[in-house]
Order: structure tokens, then C-alpha cells, then sequence
């Protein structure tokens, strides 16, 4: 664990050891992500690759799982 002092301008240093070890580079995008107890900070390469594969399986499922019978069979759970 590592501590971060925020700037008037609400900015942050990501210490150097935490960068190297998670693979962020200068100047490199990054997604915020605010939770109720957390803010993460992801690449957003990495982010944006994940959600993109994640939309895909999606719509890959759906062909196969998005059926009148399998809406008729969850609809009351």
C-alpha cells in the first residue's frame, strides 16, 4: 500500500513502483472507475479491450440463450 497526496487541481502521482508493477506508461490513457467504497484506475486499453470482448460474447450467447422458451422458463425467479 502506497499513500497519494491530492493537488488543488485534484490530481495524483501513481507512485513509480505501483506503475512498473501494474505496466502504466507515461502518457498513456486511463479509466476511472467510481465504485460506493473505491475509485479504481485501469489502462484504458486494457478496459476497453475487455469490454469489447465482453459485448461480443454477449451477443454470441444471446443467438443461443436469448429464446422465447428461455424467457418463458426465468421470468419467475
Amino acid at each position: 500500500m502506497k499513500t497519494a497526496t491530492i493537488t488543488e487541481k485534484g490530481q495524483i502521482s501513481i507512485p513509480s513502483s505501483m506503475r512498473k508493477e501494474k505496466g502504466f506508461r507515461t502518457g498513456e490513457k486511463v479509466v476511472i472507475i467510481s465504485y460506493a467504497n473505491r475509485i479504481e484506475i485501469r489502462p484504458a486499453s486494457n478496459f476497453i479491450k475487455a469490454l469489447k470482448e465482453a459485448s461480443v460474447n454477449e451477443k454470441a450467447l444471446s443467438k443461443h440463450w436469448n429464446t422465447k422458451e428461455d424467457e418463458e422458463a426465468w421470468k419467475n425467479l
